[in-house]
């Protein structure tokens, strides 16, 4: 049975529920993106769960942000990605990709039910962190320049907190 999610915003404006059998939060990204739409590390992709079960109470005021990502030559293209979020306040609700239209990735940081600690963590992006930014990397940590080959449900499954 899958693990129910609970999140809100800051404003409280915002409530939401969804089920996951994903809900270890282990993966930092390091992206503009997320540094600066969500503060920090972001972790818009390191938990994931059903779409179908979203469930948000009321007339929230929600927004979506698409982002323009530029290639390495220098090209823009809009980011298929809808990052959801408070319009009251600014809130990072969760990211939904039409690509994976059973999937949706709550950030961590707006989930108010428990979460498990990773045992370790994957850092990714990192050719995109600020200046700024020293990677709290540990022994067993994983580090990827761009996104890992293992998705979210395969470290879940492997690591065995993926819950059925």
């Amino acid at each position: 049975m899958p693990v129910t999610l609970k999140g809100s915003c800051r404003c409280g404006q915002v409530r939401f529920s969804m089920a996951s059998h994903a809900p270890v939060p282990y993966q930092l990204c390091y992206c503009s993106i997320c540094r600066k739409t969500a503060g920090g590390g972001g972790y818009a992709i390191n938990l994931s769960a059903d779409a179908a079960s979203l469930k948000v109470e009321g007339k929230p005021p929600i927004g979506v942000f698409q982002a323009q990502i530029a290639d390495d030559e220098g090209r823009c293209e809009r980011s298929e990605g809808q990052r959801n979020f408070c319009t009251a306040c600014g809130t990072a609700l969760w990211l939904f990709d039409p690509r994976w239209p059973e999937l949706i990735h709550p950030f961590a940081s707006a989930i108010d039910s428990h979460l498990p600690q990773a045992p370790e963590k994957t850092h990714i992006l990192l050719k995109f962190k600020a200046s700024w930014v020293k990677p709290a990397i540990s022994g067993n940590d994983q580090r990827f320049d761009g996104y890992p080959e293992e998705s979210i449900e395969d470290w879940h499954r492997k690591r065995g907190f993926w819950v059925d």
